[in-house]
């Protein structure tokens, strides 16, 4: 009699605690993107047109939009960034529009815990407001959140749903932080890797090509059986004019590379030689 109360008692217990499951209408998702050297990521849900009229509709012009769906869309910046001439700092918002037929615009929320848009709306809490003019799009679907064009020094936050784009570019302080770390670095025990890194970030950003060679010279010191380092070489001394330099470090470059069994860079140094023999 115990048993069969104990075995009712479980089946009871398990019924209860019995959910259905269903797909949500509009899932949640999220995206992670490191920027140069600052990481991003955005939190949002993402509702569907499902055969729907939706900028101008369901998405009314002039009113202010959670940008998504159920909880307020959130978006993260390891570091400050800037927006146009806007700086925001670093730090989680709540990301809400006003959408326009001609014009949107983005504010970045500091409060995060709303369900929806805030009621009331506390200008004091707007980081930063951006005002953008949207662009046509075919067809999304669903409501997205993209980066698009990035660089070391930003990329391009999308929003989009149904026929309507909106593309907020964006600056991210990677020459202050690529600058610091380098001269952390190379002030302590560097290693040839070190001084490779920081040539490299030097040839990427057209900075300083004569203390780019410098720095490459001293990583070649240390490790001179790296084709990859000779191919680098080569082109910072292209970028300094210094054709015949350029030409012989690709042709050490080649044979390294030869004999490590890489097509690819066999394939690069020799087309740059015959570019760079004409």
């Amino acid at each position: 009699m115990k048993k069969l109360i104990y075995m009712l008692a479980i089946c009871v217990s398990s019924t209860a605690l019995a959910q259905v499951q269903t797909p949500q209408p509009s899932p949640s998702s999220k995206i992670q993107q490191t920027v140069g050297l600052t990481e991003v990521s955005v939190e949002f849900s993402r509702p569907s047109m499902r055969g729907r009229d939706i900028m101008g509709a369901l998405v009314p012009y002039g009113a202010i939009w959670r940008t998504g769906a159920n909880k307020n869309t959130v978006i993260t910046f390891g570091d400050a960034v800037t927006f146009g001439d806007q700086e925001l700092a670093a730090g989680s918002y709540a990301l809400y529009t006003r959408p326009g037929k001609d014009q949107w615009e983005v504010f970045f929320y500091s409060s995060t815990e709303n369900w929806g848009t805030p009621d009331p709306w506390d200008a004091s809490k707007v980081a930063a407001t951006i005002e953008v003019a949207p662009t046509t799009a075919k067809d999304i679907e669903s409501f997205s959140i993209w980066f698009s064009k990035l660089h070391n020094n930003g990329a391009t936050l999308n929003l989009g749903w149904a026929d309507t784009r909106v593309a907020l570019p964006f600056g991210v302080p990677t020459v202050a932080k690529a600058t610091a770390s380098i001269q952390e670095a190379l002030k302590k025990d560097p290693k040839h890797r070190d001084y490779y890194s920081a040539a490299v970030y030097y040839l990427q950003e057209g900075q300083d090509l004569d203390q780019a060679k410098a720095w490459m010279e001293k990583a070649i010191e240390g490790k001179d059986d790296a084709y990859w380092y000779f191919r680098q070489y080569s082109l910072i001394l292209e970028g300094l004019e210094d054709v015949d330099g350029a030409i012989a470090a690709a042709k050490n470059s080649l044979a390294l590379a030869e004999k490590a069994g890489n097509p690819d860079y066999v394939r690069m140094n020799k087309a740059a030689i015959e570019k760079w023999s004409k």
